[in-house]
Order: structure tokens, then sequence, then C-alpha cells
């Protein structure tokens, strides 16, 4: 088994000759988080239109639309909110998918659902993203709603941290309301409440930032705040943050790790995704894992239009597949090299942070649950608890046949079919995943071992 650092197929001169291709900025996922109501589709809608994404004939349209239903407020929203659903209710129930551009980079906007019915669509949304925008709503009574126990803003900070967003941005919205008026004591108030519980799920002080905007009107996203609106805050718009914030991590000369997100037919085999180590170019033989099925990229394109050659880490693409079924080629797959397929495994070891347990009282050997890891959606049942560990310093407290909320422990987890894994420490976004159960997340976990002699196919 070739190892996940490893220079591909290429040399590292063709690597980046490959490189002079493509676009030289960096392409930036960012999905937009938070309990319903907090203005994340209207933010959203607001940004690409701000950046001339939409134009004002389109918002036209949807300004009149939303008002025919009452909901004269909504009408950004409905740039995000495609769905006659979700236009409705003012609720987003699938991951919204939009892209605006900087001179400096560009952006995917991935607008996840807020309603706790459709946590499992905005893990798939988080699993993709490298920067986490977590929208508060600064009116009275809605930032309580979604941060007290049961709110969606706790838990999609924590599902956002072990999905791999290290980046932060908080915005709190709606400073102009009526019940706000843009006061630096609610806007203190909120930093107070979160900062302690961002530490906890595990996001650095240095990575997270509070922003004071108003989604609707565009105030604090693009340009500045004028002279008399918050002059107490002197940091920087929405769009100059989502510029600012570093992406490590990204290796074009690794081995190829491509997880499938979804795929469709269109004159061929298509597979959707997000590069995340390695290089992709047409031309390129691959093998679709854990099936061991190889085919050959035939067209690469980076949206639904614009045909490329090479894509890079941190690109979101579509490729069509040569030498394959559409049966071959499903969501949670991973498209690898050759020579250096990712493992395939029905049983590892992992590190889990047990929480939200109070529905089952233990966790031990028995416990079964869905974990969701980058793309993938499988059931996994723990074989047993080997280890409980200090949750502060990671090292073993002693054996142990079942943990408690609130626990840190080492275990051997199987799965019910082969699913694509690496070890955190060789490719963190496919080796950390999150356990649910009953409507919940009750653990955040890391892959910490494969077993060996399920390293590829069998």
């Amino acid at each position: 088994m070739a190892s996940v650092s490893r220079v591909g197929s290429l040399s590292k001169a063709d690597v980046d000759e490959k490189l002079k291709e493509h676009d030289p900025r960096d392409h930036v996922n960012v999905v937009f988080m938070g309990h319903v109501d907090a203005g994340k589709s209207t933010l959203s809608g607001n940004i690409l239109f701000l950046t001339g994404m939409v134009d004002q004939r389109t918002i036209d349209k949807f300004s009149r639309d939303a008002k025919a239903k009452n909901r004269e407020s909504w009408f950004l929203a409905y740039i995000m909110d495609t769905d006659e659903q979700e236009r409705e209710k003012g609720k987003t129930v699938e991951v919204g998918r939009a892209h605006f551009e900087t001179e400096a980079r560009r952006f995917t906007v991935l607008d996840a659902p807020g309603h706790k019915s459709f946590v499992p669509n905005m893990i798939q949304g988080a699993s993709q993203a490298d920067i986490g925008v977590l929208v508060i709503s600064a009116r009275r009574g809605e930032f309580e709603a979604g941060f007290d126990k049961g709110g969606q803003t706790r838990e999609h900070a924590q599902l956002a941290k072990t999905l791999g967003v290290k980046e932060l941005i908080v915005v709190v919205n709606k400073m102009d309301d009526p019940t706000v008026g843009w006061d630096k004591a609610r806007f203190d108030e909120i930093q107070s409440a979160l900062a302690p519980f961002l530490k906890k799920a595990g996001f650095s002080k240095k990575r997270v930032s509070y922003l004071p905007i108003s989604g609707l009107k565009g105030i604090n996203v693009k340009e500045g705040l004028r002279e008399g609106v918050a002059d107490w805050f002197t940091g920087p718009t929405l769009l100059s943050a989502l510029d600012d914030v570093k992406i490590p991590g990204r290796d074009p000369y690794g081995a190829l790790r491509f997880p499938i997100v979804d795929s469709f037919n269109d004159r061929g085999t298509t597979a959707m995704g997000k590069v995340e180590a390695g290089l992709v170019f047409e031309g390129q033989a691959v093998v679709l894992m854990p099936l061991g099925v190889a085919a050959t990229i035939d067209k690469l394109f980076l949206d639904d239009e614009t045909e490329i050659t090479v894509a890079k880490p941190g690109e979101n693409v579509r490729m069509r597949l040569k030498g394959v079924s559409d049966d071959d080629v499903k969501k949670g797959y991973v498209i690898c090299e050759p020579h250096a397929p990712v493992h395939g495994v029905t049983k590892f070891q992992a590190q889990l942070m047990i929480s939200n347990l109070d529905h089952k009282g233990i966790f031990t050997a028995g416990y079964r649950a869905i974990m969701h890891v980058h793309t993938a959606d499988e059931e996994v049942v723990c074989e047993r608890v080997l280890v409980e560990l200090n949750p502060k310093t990671g090292e073993p407290k002693g054996r142990a046949k079942f943990v408690r909320d609130g626990a840190l422990c080492s275990c051997i987890l199987s799965l019910s079919r082969r699913t694509c894994l690496e070890k955190y420490e060789d490719l963190q976004q496919l080796g950390r995943f999150t356990l649910r159960d009953e409507g919940r997340t009750i653990a955040v976990g890391k892959v910490t071992g494969l077993p060996k002699s399920e390293v590829a196919t069998e």
C-alpha cells in the first residue's frame, strides 16, 4: 500500500507543469451553518448579488415572488433555495450550491439546512467545506433559541469541527433589527456566550473571528460599515475575511483521493465531488474503491459547462468516466490512482469523543449507529471498547468495557460493508467521522488504526 503523502503517478515537474494550465487562484468551499431562521440563505443570496453572480432583473423577479407569498424579506434566500418546498416554508432542505469570485479567490457556497431534521444533509455540506461561517441571529430570543440545548447552533459547530472545518467566521446577523440597533453590548454578549463553547468544541481561539452584519441589507458584507453605524467595530468585512483565511493541508503532489458526493448519467457516467489530494486530469487512469473497478477520466468540468483539463486539491468537479457502468459509481466511493488505492475496510480502530448519550446511558460493545465519513454514510457497530482516555491529555486511564457521556475512548468498530478510510494522521479528510443515533450526534471520532489485511479489495 502506497503512502497517501507520496507523489502520485506524475513527477513533481509534471505536476508543476499541469498546474500552469489552471486558474492560479485558490478554490475555497464555504459552508453557511446555523439555527433555522438565522438568515443563512438570505446572506448567501446577497453575497451572490453583491459579487455580480446574480443580476438585478433576477433579484426583482425573486422580490415579486416573495411578495406574492407574503414573505417579502425572503427574496434573497430564493437565490439559494430553489426548491418550491424550501420557498414555501422558508427552510433550506438540501445543501444549496452556488459560486462567486473575488480578485483573490474562487468560492463555492454550501448553504446547509438549519432545521434538525436535515442535519445529515448539513453533514454532507460541511464534509466538503474549508471554511465555516456560523450565522447567528442577534434578534432578541433568536440567538437564545439556537444556542439552547436542542438548538442547531451547538450541533452545527460541533459537526463542522469534526468534519474538518478549522477556520470559523461567526457572523452576528440581523444587527440592524429594532431589538438590537447595532448595540455593542448585544454583540459582546453573544461572543461571550459562544467563545467558551467553541473552545470546548475544539476551535482554536486564533482561528475564530466575529463580525457584525446585516445579511438582508448587505451591511459589512462587501463594503465596510458606514460612519455612525457600529463605530465600535474596526474589523474586516465578511468578503475580506473570507479572502484572508489560510487553507492548509492541500497536497497536489500526493496520491489522488476523490470522494464521490453524487453521480448521474450525462452522455456517460459522471461523478461529482471534491479533490482532497493529488491532481485529476483528462486521460488519467483511475480506480474506484472499494470495488477496485478501473476507469479512465474522459472529461472534466468545473461547473455545469466549463470544461477543464486538470483540477487540484480543493476543487469541486464533475468527471465523466470511461470503462464503468452507472452501478460502479456511487456516493461514498473514492476515486484513486491504481498504484495507490485508498484503504477499503470492514473494521478499524478509532478514538471517540462521546456526547449527547443521555438517551442510552452508556457506549459499549453492540452499540449501533450511523457513521458519516467524508461522503459516505454507513451503519457501524462497536465490537469492543479498548480503553478510556484522559480527555485533556489523550493518555490511557485504564481498560474499560463501557464509557459514559463526555468520555474519550479507543475502540474497535465494524462496518456493515467495505468502506473507504484513511488514518487521520495520513489524511484527515478521510479519517474523521461522526456517529449519529436517533437523530442526534453521539460521538465524533478519528480513525487511528486500519487492519493490514484490508488495505485494498479482496
